[in-house]
């Protein structure tokens, strides 16, 4: 049975108090697992499958982004990083959480998975500190041309110029995930996207802790990192010799329906990344941890990769 354990650290921002969880087994931990959440969520939603870690002998930390879940601050706005802070403050923070980690648990090989927006500081972190893991799983990513990255990053900054990069706007919120429930019409909620587990979709949007609209400054943060993502000259930088499983349901508009997964997985292949897989999920959406008919299959396929390379 796992015990959990929640604490607090400093952000790299040298001001907020970041909220973190550790999940441990009873008995020996063969290994660690490292979470990164998503955009307008928070670590306390991965108990389900941390306790399963856990079971099979896998310790499990995370945290909450600043601007998101308990790392908001009394004064703050949900789902913005604060005034000052950037894409490179949030992935110095997964650093920082995987240095506790190290003081606790030294020698014990390290795994980092990261979803959604997770998924992109994940692939941020291992391009601004290879070698320091295991291996890495990229869980719900993508891929975004350069006319939309352009575009999105115009606006974005037009918007944080003229109402203040803490804002939200309709017009951005649509322009992020407005288009990923065309897909599901006609849908039942506005986030149906997220799931085919109606069960899980009402979770989400019943959680004050999740949903909140995205601001503007955190949009135009998250563009900037995927920009810093896709460049051949940043994957140059990658510890070729660190496994990376991408894995996602085959209906996640995050990754278009897997075109922007597989075109993730080319883009590692390209610059020598040694060990890349891909797996999927016919009928999955954007949350395969939370798919009720296929969690457990999804948790199983996930474990069996961390074996491996324990």
């Amino acid at each position: 049975m796992a015990k959990l354990t929640e604490f607090s650290f400093l952000s790299s921002d040298a001001k907020t108090n970041l909220h973190a969880m550790q999940w441990l087994p009873d008995g020996e931990v063969k290994a660690v697992v490292q979470i990164v959440h998503g955009v307008a969520e928070h670590i306390a939603r991965y108990d389900g499958f941390a306790r399963f870690l856990c079971d099979n002998g896998f310790a499990v930390y995370g945290h909450d982004h600043l601007g998101h879940g308990k790392s908001v601050t009394a004064n703050g706005t949900p789902v913005y990083f604060g005034d000052g802070n950037t894409w490179e403050t949030v992935t110095d923070d997964i650093n920082l959480l995987q240095t506790i980690i190290k003081e606790h648990f030294p020698g014990v090989p390290i795994f980092i998975m990261g979803h959604s927006m997770g998924s992109f500081l994940t692939r941020s972190f291992l391009i601004r500190y290879p070698g320091q893991v295991r291996g890495a799983v990229i869980m719900g990513t993508g891929w975004q041309p350069g006319y939309m990255l352009a575009g999105g990053l115009a606006i974005s900054s037009l918007f944080s110029h003229f109402k203040t990069p803490y804002a939200t706007s309709d017009f951005v919120t649509k322009l992020a995930f407005g288009a990923y429930n065309k897909a599901f019409a006609p849908a039942r909620t506005p986030v149906d996207w997220l799931s085919a587990d109606r069960d899980n979709v009402d979770r989400y949007i019943a959680d004050p802790l999740s949903g909140n609209d995205t601001t503007v400054g955190l949009f135009n943060q998250m563009l900037k990192g995927i920009r810093f993502n896709q460049r051949k000259a940043n994957l140059d930088k990658m510890d070729k010799n660190t496994p990376v499983l991408f894995i996602s349901g085959e209906d996640d508009p995050v990754g278009n329906m897997m075109k922007g997964v597989a075109a993730s997985k080319t883009a590692f292949d390209r610059v020598g990344v040694k060990d890349v897989t891909l797996i999927s999920y016919p009928g999955l959406r954007h949350e395969i941890l939370n798919e009720s008919s296929e969690n457990m299959k999804v948790y199983a396929d996930l474990l069996a990769w961390f074996n491996k390379y324990c």
